[in-house]
């Protein structure tokens, strides 16, 4: 889900920034035979934008915002750990290059023409929300794996949750566990945000969860 979203606010992204490069030099516009500046409604235009960029961007804050929220209710979880340190690493790099570029893209968009002020608006606020998510998830020790009698929950910049109902296979293939379910629907995650301990209590617990007379293991743990 998140990755669809990121692909949606890139597709919106990219006509945003050609706009704002186009009304900001009045490049000429051949189709349409007329400047980029005389495009009627363009301060709509760039208000429908933002309003759609905001709507995607939402809708992925409030996401990862509940999945924090779900799996630091430990005391519904027969397992829950924090993903190790390596992943937190990942998780920073990815975090901060994503705010820097959301705030580069709301520098641009009113550098190069203040009619673009509500693009620029939602990607300060969501680069501002980006580091203080990290940030939260970091020194509260928020960024978690866990596991209920329904599903395996991983929550850190991303959120999977993968269910238990329906599913038929559980391997292991480069340090990316698929959860493999009725109607070849395949869904994953990434094994090494556990460390070695964590990682043996995760398997031994999930075996516990699902019935193995259903349910396939492929995991040989090392």
């Amino acid at each position: 889900m998140n990755s669809f979203i990121n692909v949606i606010l890139l597709v919106v992204s990219l006509p945003t920034f050609l706009l704002t490069i186009f009304v900001g030099y009045d490049l000429p516009i051949e189709s349409l035979r007329m400047q980029a500046t005389e495009i009627p409604y363009l301060p709509y235009i760039f208000l429908g934008l933002a309003a759609v960029l905001f709507v995607f961007s939402l809708r992925r804050t409030l996401r990862r915002w509940s999945g924090l929220y779900l799996v630091n209710q430990r005391s519904k979880y027969v397992f829950n750990a924090e993903i190790k340190i390596e992943r937190k690493k990942r998780v920073v790099v990815y975090t901060v290059l994503e705010s820097v570029i959301l705030a580069y893209l709301g520098y641009a968009y009113t550098a190069i023409t203040p009619l673009a002020i509500a693009p620029s608006i939602v990607m300060y606020v969501f680069s501002v929300e980006g580091m203080i998510f990290l940030s939260y998830g970091l020194l509260a020790k928020k960024f978690r794996v866990g596991i209920t009698s329904k599903a395996v929950l991983v929550a850190d910049r991303e959120v999977s949750v993968l269910y238990f109902s329906g599913l038929r296979q559980i391997s292991i293939s480069q340090q990316t566990v698929y959860f493999e379910y009725i109607g070849n629907l395949q869904m994953n995650f990434p094994v090494d945000c556990l460390d070695g301990q964590n990682k043996s209590d995760f398997f031994e617990t999930l075996r516990g969860q699902v019935d193995e007379n259903r349910v396939l293991f492929r995991i040989l743990e090392k």
